[in-house]
């Protein structure tokens, strides 16, 4: 099966080439980090792999072909730098550990096997090591770190807490997001690794944090309202925070292709907005013939060729 799309400019065309990817099944599936407890199990997730072709008449998906044999919780995929592989996590018997998919290969591989639960992978600045929110044994959710090459993880972080997602800008520096407690609202904080010290920027944001390719800005969703979700940008040397886009009602995950067109989706639908020429929301696919459902996240590859939506 082919699904043509309408080729709405070269800039698109150039920033699409040879995408790849990956959906998951089903409206209950969620996306965010799980509660701790051992009796809340989320709802089922599959991955499936879509390939993209730019072609002179448009950009061309191919059938969606399942990557996660498990039946259970597959979600939040990160990609490594390289482009060879995917970082998830599955929750398999109410425990849930990081796995590793080799995209060459097809193989799946078990990162993480702990008594703890670990979510969020995020492969470290320095290449060697991946940061997780682990959820410990009393319920407090740390950023620790595992090696690639295996040995006993470490704290990153000691004291700040409840950590919910994160996003490295720099190797000493995060983007999180502090779960609220005692009435005071989730909070999007800059913390400097070494000191521990963290500023807040926002009150009440999206799970997904973001850099703007080729700028020095970091991009959030603000919750202003339950019926009103924007866009916004933080610009990490003035500390200014802009107004970009409105989200779809109830969305909130949306991906940055390295052009700068920014991705988000609808039910089975797609979206693209290019700042420099649209002033909404634009299709850019419809998978609802394939079977899809729901795409609850985005994520996309360092090299732009390969995109993750769960």
């Amino acid at each position: 099966m082919k699904l043509k799309m309408r080729d709405t400019s070269g800039y698109l065309r150039e920033a699409a080439l040879a995408a790849l990817i990956i959906i998951g099944l089903g409206a209950a599936a969620r996306s965010q980090t799980p509660s701790p407890s051992p009796t809340a199990t989320p709802g089922f997730s599959d991955i499936f792999i879509v390939n993209v072709k730019n072609e002179r008449d448009g950009i061309r998906f191919s059938q969606p072909v399942k990557i996660t044999t498990f039946a259970g919780y597959n979600n939040q995929p990160s990609f490594l730098p390289d482009g060879r592989g995917i970082l998830y996590t599955s929750i398999r018997a109410k425990q849930a550990d990081i796995y590793r998919y080799d995209l060459r290969s097809g193989a799946t591989s078990q990162v993480t096997n702990t008594p703890e639960s670990e979510y969020s992978p995020t492969l470290m600045p320095d290449g060697k090591n991946v940061s997780v929110v682990r959820v410990e044994a009393d319920g407090t959710q740390r950023l620790w770190k595992f090696s690639l090459n295996g040995g006993q993880p470490s704290l990153i972080l000691e004291h700040i807490k409840p950590v919910g997602y994160h996003l490295w800008i720099e190797d000493h520096t995060l983007a999180l997001f502090i779960l609220g407690a005692k009435a005071k609202p989730n909070s999007l904080q800059i913390v400097d690794v070494p000191t521990e010290r963290a500023e807040v920027i926002a009150e009440n944001p999206g799970r997904i944090l973001r850099l703007i390719p080729h700028q020095n800005r970091l991009s959030f969703v603000h919750k202003i309202s339950d019926q009103e979700w924007i866009i916004k940008a933080f610009d990490l040397k003035t500390r200014k925070i802009t107004t970009l886009i409105k989200t779809f009602p109830g969305v909130e995950d949306y991906a940055w292709m390295p052009s700068g067109i920014l991705l988000m989706a609808k039910d089975a639908k797609l979206f693209k907005w290019n700042p420099a020429i649209d002033q909404d929301w634009q299709q850019f696919a419809d998978f609802s013939q394939a079977g899809l459902k729901r795409i609850t996240r985005i994520t996309v590859s360092p090299k732009g060729d390969r995109i993750a939506m769960v």
